[in-house]
């Protein structure tokens, strides 16, 4: 204990003295952090007239050039007028966690830590937390005193400017209100692809995140992690003049009810969210975790009911009609057969099923080892969506009561879907509901959601959120079958790299609607590896399963519910992508090709650092059949793939 004491005494004495240093010379020079194996470089300053700035450089090639930061808080401005006070000393950051929902059970993460003290023109004091890894930077403000009343942020001058030569891989915010029964947004518009930086946004309604861009010198994808109940979720501004993306705030519409404030607030004291940047090649921005390596570890709550899987859905073959007791029977026994671990119910079960036949449901499901999840509508003044069950969920008392009454039922989760945007009160609607749901020991699926920006890490029952344009836009028009291909090779880049994904991927036989599916039946399995989701949810029948091939069904019976390793080999975004993922000593090898043209794609193994027999899963003539062989260990392999097309390989 005296140790101890006289430890904590000595750091004490040290990191004062550095500050004493430091304001005793004044900020005669711009601070400098950077990671720790010194390949990424960013430099804070201030101007004259007190700005503050930073710019970032990746082995010594400018990433982001003069960029700005700053804070308005109602009557509080740290934006100009600042007044250097001290940087903190350097601190190494090194913590490692586990996840069972993420692209690897075992993370690590180090950085290096330095925080800028800085004042306004008033004396009031706001502290950047800077925070550089080898993969990224993230920033944080931190305004330790705002005095007795609420204050809201009315302003934050964030920005990230780029060399006018990068481009962008970025997708549109919907206007809010609009689509169907207004919907919108949802994070599920397309990309538009290699777009030169400083692109006005037509709608301008902005960009959302992860955005992904392409410099000289790097590649970066910029997010924002650690949405607490207290903040807005934020975007890329519509304009980024000279290649300057700048941060904004939601719609006004996207809110709860109108008299609930959009913007972030706080009382007594603030923290933002992490503004971050992975930063590096490809292989570093799709290995990287640093969206979810920021934050604190999970909340307290019982571990034994979160449990990753894959799931059965009928819905997205059969849609709202067939939401009846023997449709769902039959999809429960598909899951038992293809040895999945749940059943999605979708919307309407509660009027078409009604409660005392899904307890009916619940226990045929048990019998057969099978966990069923449950379809709400979020409900609200803004939702016009007649699916039900819609009343259950909006206030704290009727959301209790439902989530006892389905845990009490053997419910194993549930899917939320029509949220209202980005809004503070929407941002606290997600997390009520979350921790409502660790009380009755249910998972997690949000849909038409934001961006969860890393809440698997704080709440691990959360297993998927869709924000993407999914599968099922698939099925309603031929025009989204036709793209199919290049969304499905962008978002490996950007969308699903830090948070799981609820793409409901993996239609083997044919799109039920007539509509005429694009992509192969290879390229359809290999998302089932590329994708991440906590629960997987397939959308294929078990109708269409039939016609499958024996050993692509035993692939998807013995397919890894999480993973312990990732590895980026090769691809482009919007053209093809190869991703390896290693589950206990195996490994699978997913590839797919977002063109319309042939083409050979060379797989190098050697990162692997494996050896062992080869079964791969190619296409074959046949639009629903597949080519299965085996082959002896190489490290480098070329393999044909056709337009639209994937493959499979799994190393044992």
């Amino acid at each position: 204990m005296i140790e101890t004491a006289k430890s904590k005494f000595l750091l004490t004495c040290t990191v004062w003295a550095s500050l004493a240093l430091q304001l005793t010379f004044g900020q005669s020079q711009p601070q400098i952090i950077s990671s720790p194996n010194k390949t990424i470089k960013l430099k804070f300053w201030l101007t004259e007239d007190g700005k503050p700035y930073y710019s970032v450089t990746h082995k010594n090639r400018q990433v982001l050039e003069q960029s700005a930061l700053g804070l308005v808080m109602d009557d509080l401005s740290f934006q100009q007028q600042l007044t250097y006070v001290a940087t903190s000393p350097p601190e190494r950051i090194e913590k490692t966690y586990e996840s069972v929902n993420a692209k690897r059970k075992l993370n690590s993460y180090r950085a290096n830590k330095r925080t800028i003290f800085l004042e306004n023109a008033e004396k009031k004091k706001i502290n950047i937390q800077f925070q550089v890894s080898d993969d990224g930077l993230a920033f944080r403000y931190e305004v330790p005193a705002i005095g007795d009343t609420t204050k809201e942020v009315t302003a934050e001058y964030t920005s990230y400017k780029f060399p006018t030569t990068a481009q962008g891989w970025l997708q549109p915010v919907a206007v809010a209100k609009s689509g169907w029964e207004h919907t919108n947004p949802s994070y599920e518009e397309h990309y538009q692809k290699e777009i030169q930086v400083g692109t006005l946004e037509e709608t301008k309604t902005g960009w959302v995140y992860p955005a992904l861009f392409k410099t000289e010198g790097a590649w970066v994808l910029i997010s924002e992690a650690g949405l607490a109940s207290n903040h807005a979720a934020t975007r890329l501004h519509h304009e980024s003049p000279n290649g300057e993306y700048r941060l904004a705030f939601p719609d006004p519409r996207e809110t709860m009810q109108q008299e609930k404030g959009i913007r972030s607030k706080a009382e007594h004291s603030f923290v933002s969210p992490w503004r971050i940047a992975a930063i590096g090649s490809l292989a570093t921005i799709v290995e990287s975790n640093l969206g979810q390596d920021l934050l604190d570890g999970p909340i307290k709550v019982d571990n034994s009911f979160i449990k990753p899987g894959k799931s059965s859905w009928s819905w997205i073959n059969s849609k709202d009609d067939f939401i009846v007791y023997e449709e769902q029977k039959k999809y429960i026994d598909f899951a038992a057969d293809m040895k999945w671990q749940y059943c999605l119910i979708d919307v309407n079960w509660d009027t078409k099923i009604g409660y005392e036949k899904m307890q009916q449901l619940a226990n045929y499901a048990k019998d057969k080892n099978i966990g069923l999840l449950l379809w709400y509508n979020s409900a609200g003044d803004w939702n016009t969506v007649g699916y039900t069950p819609k009343d259950k969920l909006l206030l704290r008392e009727s959301r209790r009561a439902e989530f006892q009454r389905i845990h009490e039922m053997g419910i194993k989760g549930v899917k939320i879907d029509f949220f209202g945007g980005d809004g503070q009160s929407v941002i606290q609607y997600y997390i009520d509901i979350l921790n409502d749901a660790a009380d009755y020991k249910l998972l997690v699926n949000f849909h038409g959601a934001t961006l969860p920006r890393g809440w698997s890490r704080q709440y691990p029952h959360l297993m998927t959120v869709e924000a993407v344009r999914g599968f099922e836009n698939v099925t309603f028009q031929q025009v989204e079958a036709d793209r199919q291909a290049e969304i499905c090779t962008i978002i490996p880049f950007s969308r699903n790299v830090f948070d799981p994904m609820d793409y409901t991927p993996m239609n083997l036989y044919k799109v039920p609607s007539g509509v005429q599916r694009r992509t192969t039946a290879a390229f359809e399995l290999a998302t089932s590896v590329l994708f991440l989701s906590g629960i997987q949810h397939f959308a294929e029948s078990p109708e269409g399963m039939s016609h499958i091939h024996s050993g692509v069904q035993d692939f998807l019976r013995e397919l890894p519910v999480s993973w312990d390793e990732v590895k980026f080999l090769s691809g482009s975004p919007g053209k093809e992508v190869v991703i390896a993922r290693r589950a206990g000593k195996r490994w699978y090898v997913a590839g797919i090709n977002g063109e319309n043209v042939a083409k050979e794609i060379e797989v190098d193994l050697t990162a692997l650092k494996t050896k062992g027999s080869i079964q791969w899963i190619t296409d074959s003539s046949s639009p629903a059949a597949f080519d299965i062989r085996t082959s002896k260990f190489l490290k480098k392999h070329k393999v044909a793939v056709k337009a639209q097309g994937g493959f499979v390989m799994v190393i044992e």
